[in-house]
């Protein structure tokens, strides 16, 4: 999982069917798998009726549930919340009792007598706009999407399971109007148009209920480009509601950024196809709002702005699929029994989020480099940017016991470091690998190793993975390990610098945009008067600094829009992806007077610190250094 953060701290946060004669026991579901089948052309108020058959029950009692939780997130979604109107047949077509056990299962006595279950979905994008359902929403790439021209599928917020049937195979119907394209990594078995000609169904099987939580769809009317990147046949599609992007526009710098992960990997096993499902929010307060994407063994989800520039659209979508692609690695490949045997009733965690996130965020930082997709300094100003980060979360805070207790509070709001400091974890162990092998040997060997040890059916023990590491590579990592991801000893990233002869320099000229002064947001919330300011920090802010904007600033319009709490977002996402050389004007007030700025931006920039190449490095250093970055 990836998330994108574009404003932070602002106003408003940045199937029907029955047979009398079914058996289906866990012994039996080669040949009775159960059935399920939404109906798209039978949407009521925005829900989308399900029906499940599961076949023939032997025990009395049943439970029904909905994940709590879904592979990938670290966080509870309670996908039962957006379920209503469930109910149970018998065999006669008599309904029988449903009780409600929590807000994710419900219970069926007298289950021998089951024949059917159907309910309607409501999706979560409309929810998480409205705040319509109380607690935790899904974030937006694990979430769904319904809409008269565009159904994000994410199957895990329509399809459950049964408590003993988690192993059953799958057949899932999918019926939709026939002007509807769709795309999806599931294996598709059959197709069928109805009569009239209307409406088609398509049929899909899932071995399990894993693979029908690991194959999301999207149907609708949307742009889809197929290439291929070695054996790999890549699907792109594309949902903008605007129309401004499609999949041809984007497919390039996909093509690109993709040629260069598999260059990067090597000969790392990949799947033969992969698809991208890119949704483009509107951006406003009716929209989804969680930005990045959610990775799954064949294809990722991801929720970005439709507003972007194809340019800022290009660079975030290598930034957050070159991501969720290199998950392939981790925990796709290389997992622990938590992740291999998932409950998502009832989750456990993994101790090694360092490695399914920091070293997944790390590939895909350094792979940019390495494949000469961007300049050494530019990757030089990204771990400047994720140390940066990290200072902004407990630094003396141990990253397995944070992993391991992710849904609880403190560690909770203590996730999105798994990205910062994680990947520069990362980059340390890649670091002492090089150095200790003379640059032979580095992170990507060692998950390649393990990629060979374990695999996808093939879990690690939690507790021995370090253990196992140290032994497959040198004692130095066991001290490191124990110290600064085990224990809580921060760590002093200028001792790894000096190794690759690199130093912090402080008190640089750093570029900056026009809402922030590197990860320091220069804006802030007045919730009592409903107004939006600039904080102290807009000193340090060259461009609005030059135009003699001053703190305490009241920001009233961007470029004609009102500036108000529930606007905020929609307007300073924009005010995000400004570039040198457009015109804007902005209004603010001071004192009671009004003020306009109308001018052409100039690149702003602020004081901070860079990491630069230190002209005096050893020969032995620099060597290092282009082993790490080239090797």
């Amino acid at each position: 999982m990836k998330k994108i953060i574009f404003c932070l701290g602002l106003a408003v946060s940045i199937l029907s069917g029955c047979s009398s004669s079914k058996t289906n026991t866990n012994d039996l579901a080669v040949s009775n798998p159960i059935k399920t089948s939404l109906d798209l052309t039978k949407v009521v108020d925005d829900r989308v009726p399900v029906t499940i058959n599961p076949g023939r029950f032997t025990q009395e009692t049943v439970t029904y549930r909905l994940p709590r939780v879904v592979q990938g997130t670290y966080s509870v979604s309670d996908f039962g919340k957006y379920v209503d109107d469930i109910k149970a047949f018998d065999y006669k077509g008599n309904e029988i009792p449903v009780v409600k056990a929590d807000t994710d299962s419900w219970t069926i006595a007298n289950a021998t007598n089951l024949d059917y279950l159907t309910y309607y979905v409501n999706d979560t994008f409309d929810i998480e706009s409205t705040g319509g359902i109380g607690g935790e929403q899904p974030f937006s790439p694990a979430g769904t999407n319904i809409e008269p021209d565009n159904y994000v599928l994410n199957l895990h917020g329509f399809v459950g399971y049964f408590d003993s049937l988690k192993n059953n195979q799958y057949t899932i119907d999918i019926t939709s109007p026939s002007d509807f394209i769709h795309s999806s990594a599931l294996q598709e078995v059959k197709t069928t148009t109805s009569e009239d000609g209307k409406s088609v169904t398509d049929s899909y099987y899932a071995p399990r209920y894993f693979d029908v939580t690991d194959n999301p769809m999207m149907y609708g009317k949307f742009s889809k480009k197929e290439f291929q990147v070695g054996d790999i046949k890549i699907v792109l599609s594309v949902y903008s509601p605007s129309g401004n992007h499609t999949a041809e526009e984007l497919s390039g710098a996909m093509e690109k950024m993709m040629d260069a992960q598999k260059a990067f990997l090597g000969d790392i096993n990949s799947t033969p196809r992969y698809d991208i499902f890119l949704y483009l929010s509107r951006g406003d307060n009716e929209s989804p709002k969680g930005f990045g994407a959610l990775e799954h063994h064949k294809s990722t989800v991801v929720v970005l702005v439709d507003a972007m520039p194809i340019e800022d659209l290009d660079e975030s979508m290598v930034d957050v699929v070159s991501h969720e692609f290199f998950h392939i690695v981790t925990p796709l490949s290389v997992h622990s029994e938590d992740v291999h045997y998932f409950d998502y009733s009832q989750p456990t965690f993994s101790k090694h989020l360092w490695m399914y996130e920091g070293v997944t965020e790390y590939f895909a930082t350094l792979f940019q480099v390495n494949q000469d997709l961007v300049s050494k300094q530019e990757f030089y100003d990204k771990i400047m940017d994720k140390i940066q980060s990290a200072a902004g979360y407990d630094d003396t805070m141990s990253f397995t016991t944070m992993s391991e207790n992710i849904l609880e509070e403190p560690y909770a709001s203590n996730y999105i470091n798994v990205y910062s400091k994680g990947a520069l974890i990362g980059m340390c162990v890649d670091i002492m690998l090089r150095e200790e092998s003379n640059g032979h040997r580095g992170i990507l060997s060692l998950m390649k190793e393990l990629s060979m040890k374990y695999g996808v059916n093939k879990p690690f023990e939690d507790d021995k993975l370090i253990d196992e590491i140290v032994a497959m590579t040198y004692p130095s990592l066991r001290d490191f390990f124990d110290r600064h991801v085990i224990g809580t000893e921060p760590i002093d990233y200028n001792e790894f610098f000096n190794k690759v002869g690199l130093k912090v320099e402080k008190g640089a000229k750093v570029e900056t945009n026009y809402i922030l002064n590197g990860n320091q947001i220069i804006v802030a919330a007045d919730p009592e008067k409903g107004t939006i300011f600039f904080n102290d920090s807009v000193s340090q802010n060259s461009f609005w600094h030059d135009n003699g904007v001053l703190p305490n600033d009241v920001i009233k319009k961007v470029n004609g829009e009102e500036v108000t709490l529930p606007t905020a977002n929609s307007v300073f996402q924009k005010v995000f992806m400004w570039k040198p050389g457009e015109d804007i004007e902005v209004v603010l007030n001071r004192n009671g007077e009004d003020i306009v700025i109308k001018t052409t931006l100039t690149q702003s920039y602020t004081s901070g610190t860079a990491l630069v190449e230190d002209p005096n490095a050893t020969p032995e250093q620099i060597a290092l250094r282009k082993a790490w970055l080239k090797g």
